[in-house]
């Protein structure tokens, strides 16, 4: 079946810029960020015409048994089946727990069964440092020459330097890498967002000009 690729990094560029309307205040635990985020993609699918599914089943072969994904997009065509569904359009799995980000790829490019393996992927990960982000892509490149989807994986860690907490996204398809940057950050009423890096930046170096 000919693959249904989607503008992934279009969804990320959608996600940063939406983040503040998710309301997370600096009370919420790490459950409301997963349940909301979740929610955020389920609601985008729906608005592109797929059927989304939190906590939908699929096959693990090598494990064999079934293991939830986190949200799954289902596209169905009236023209191609009236019973079946065409495609799985998206697979995406949000994890807090940085010691669970091999698993958390391992379920994305899991050996399945016919009709299951997903056209593109969502990762969004906690992760321990910038430099866990090389392992786990390189982990990837490997699992996707076999499942060949279309990829979006989502880093968020702590940068003890800046002192701050970043986003990096990478889109990777059979032939392309891609690398976007953002900062997660606490508004003046305690509330999260995003910005995308070379946007702070500007920012800064625009407040930095008025006070000269």
């Amino acid at each position: 079946m000919e693959k249904h690729y989607l503008n992934l990094m279009q969804f990320f560029e959608g996600y940063v810029r939406n983040y503040r309307r998710m309301n997370f205040s600096h009370q919420h635990n790490l459950s409301m960020f997963t349940q909301r985020e979740i929610d955020h993609f389920a609601n985008l699918g729906e608005m592109l015409g797929f059927e989304a599914y939190i906590e939908d089943g699929k096959m693990d072969n090598l494990k064999g048994f079934s293991r939830p994904m986190d949200l799954s997009w289902w596209k169905w065509d009236a023209r191609e089946s009236q019973e079946d569904y065409h495609y799985l359009a998206l697979h995406l799995e949000r994890e807090n727990v940085p010691s669970k980000d091999i698993e958390t790829i391992e379920k994305l490019f899991s050996e399945t069964v016919e009709g299951y393996t997903p056209h593109n992927v969502i990762g969004i990960q906690f992760v321990e440092s910038v430099e866990r982000i090389l392992v786990l892509n390189e982990l990837i490149k490997q699992k996707n020459e076999v499942q060949n989807s279309n990829v979006l994986m989502i880093y968020r860690y702590e940068d003890p330097q800046q002192k701050i907490q970043r986003v990096d996204a990478y889109y990777f398809d059979s032939t392309y890498q891609e690398c976007r940057k953002a900062f997660c950050l606490i508004d003046e009423w305690h509330y999260w967002f995003m910005v995308f890096e070379e946007e702070h930046s500007s920012l800064e170096f625009s407040k930095r000009s008025k006070l000269l």
